[in-house]
Order: structure tokens, then sequence, then C-alpha cells
């Protein structure tokens, strides 16, 4: 084979046409995303599904979304973990590459996917590391040049475990990473970032809560003030200048948060009041089953 017609062999086009290739189903999750989900879809139009499940979004994404070949469902959020069983179970194929709307694929990483597809795939799981873009620069410090991911793996081989924040897939084996990246735009401003932060905030302080976890002086005071002083100077924040400071002091700020809201509910349970907490999916099906069920609301390919 020539050098030409290798290189031309390994085009996301060729790749897809292999014979045997195992096939892959995309999942997406979506919650007000009409900044970035046409962006996202795009980056995936390769792969032979793609399953967008949305959180009953206000503002235009599913009508951009609609405008695509793929599949759409709607239903109401529990957390990252247990939308993502719930389309675990319901995409056509046993491959999947699991995004967030604010991901992208680039075309070395589509590539390198189709190629370990293309063979009979080695592991159950694979690692993809993330490229962390804040408003326009890439962070290479502050922890984020580490950032990994299980993100294509086996779905008879891989379960979120129940938690409404911060769940990583379980696989069991070795789990590789590959070589090519994720592009991950976190922070398109500073209120979009906010309000992330306030929501994994208060969703890490209902799971802290439903485990029985409790918060003092170390959770509330010195865990946040550990957390900026390891990421802004131990892991080398500081020389992302203002972005890594800014990155720095909202991942502190995020953890009081946390605690404070964990105290606080600590402090309602004691005095008998009732403790509001985000609604968790408590369905056994979501996290204990894996196979295909073509039921659910609305359906829009």
């Amino acid at each position: 084979m020539t050098a030409a017609s290798s290189k031309r062999h390994k085009t996301i086009e060729d790749l897809q046409q292999v014979s045997g290739r195992q096939k892959v189903s995309v999942i997406i999750t979506t919650f007000n995303e009409e900044w970035n989900i046409a962006a996202c879809i795009e980056s995936v139009m390769w792969a032979d599904e793609i399953f967008l499940v949305d959180s009953y979004s206000s503002d235009r994404t599913m009508e951009i979304a609609r405008q695509y070949p793929i599949v759409t469902r709607r239903r109401e959020y529990f957390g990252s973990a247990a939308q993502k069983n719930w389309s675990i179970d319901r995409v056509k194929n046993d491959w999947v590459l699991v995004l967030d709307a604010d991901e992208r694929v680039t075309e070395k990483l589509a590539r390198e996917i189709l190629e370990i597809l293309g063979n009979e795939p080695e592991y159950r799981g694979y690692y993809i590391r993330r490229q962390n873009i804040m408003a326009g620069k890439m962070i290479r410090h502050s922890g984020w040049s580490t950032d990994k991911v299980i993100r294509l793996f086996h779905r008879a081989h891989g379960r979120y475990p129940n938690r409404r924040v911060h769940a990583d897939v379980d696989i069991e084996g070795p789990i590789p990473i590959l070589k090519n990246y994720l592009t991950h735009y976190t922070f398109r401003n500073f209120d979009q970032y906010l309000e992330k932060s306030l929501n994994y905030a208060r969703w890490g302080a209902a799971q802290a809560f439903r485990e029985g976890r409790t918060a003092g002086f170390r959770e509330v005071g010195a865990r946040p003030f550990w957390r900026f002083i390891r990421s802004y100077f131990l892991q080398l924040g500081i020389l992302d200048g203002l972005h890594g400071l800014v990155v720095c002091g909202l991942q502190g700020f995020g953890v009081f948060l946390k605690y404070a809201w964990l105290w606080d509910h600590r402090i309602q349970e004691s005095m008998g009041e009732k403790v509001e907490l985000p609604t968790f999916d408590d369905d056994s099906t979501t996290w204990e089953r894996v196979g295909e069920d073509p039921s659910g609301p609305e359906t829009q390919s």
C-alpha cells in the first residue's frame, strides 16, 4: 500500500466503510444549550446514531437539534448519570460515545475512534482527555491539564453509579487513554459558569446529605481554601494568568458553596424542618439494567 493510499484510507469516510466495523451511538445530554448544540452535533455526524436527551429546555436547543437527522427525546433531569444510563438503554448500538453539549469531537479523535472500532476493540472502555477552553483561552494548568473522562465504552460493560453529580462510568478491567482530545468549551461567560457552579454545589450538597455526611469548620473553611491553594499554586494555575486565577477562585468557591449548603441542610434537619432536595432518580432499572427499551416520551428522527 502506498503512502498516499494509506493516508486516504484513514479519512473518516473510508473508516466508516470498513467491513465488520463496530457501530457506535453518540449520546448527548442537553439543557438550554442553543449556543453549543449545533457545533456539538456536527462534530459527530460521522457516527452511526446520534441520540439526544433534553431536560425540557426553554430555549431553542430542541428546535436546532431537530434540523439534524438524529433521535431526540425529552426527560426530566435527575442528574447527568441518570440521563446517560437512561439513554444507554435506548440506543441501537453496543458501543457508545457520551458527550456533553459543550464538547466537540475533533477530526483526529473521530478517526482514532473509528480505527479502534474498525478492528475488534481490545478493551471495554477508553479514557478521552479534554482540552478545556475558558473565555477563549486553553487552560494548561490549574488541574485541568490532566482532565480525562471515560466516554467511549461497550454498553454491556459500562454503567454510571447512582450519583447526582460528578459520576464517571464504572468499567471493569484496564482502561487505556486515547491519543487525541475532546475540546471542552466549559466557560462561555461568567454568568453561564456561575450558574453551572451553583448547580453543581447544590447537587453535591444534596448527594452528601443523602449519604449521611456532615459539614463543620474543616469542610466549610479548610476544604475551599485548600482547593484554591492546590489548584493555583501546586497545580500551577498561576501560570494561566488571570484566567487561571478566576478558574481556581471559582473552584474554591464551588467547594465552599457545597459544604455551606450541606451545613444548612443539617441545621434545617436539626430544627425538624423539611429539607428540600433536588429530585433523585430512585428507579432501580436506571442503575442496574442494561438493555434496550424503546418506550419513553417523544421520539424525533
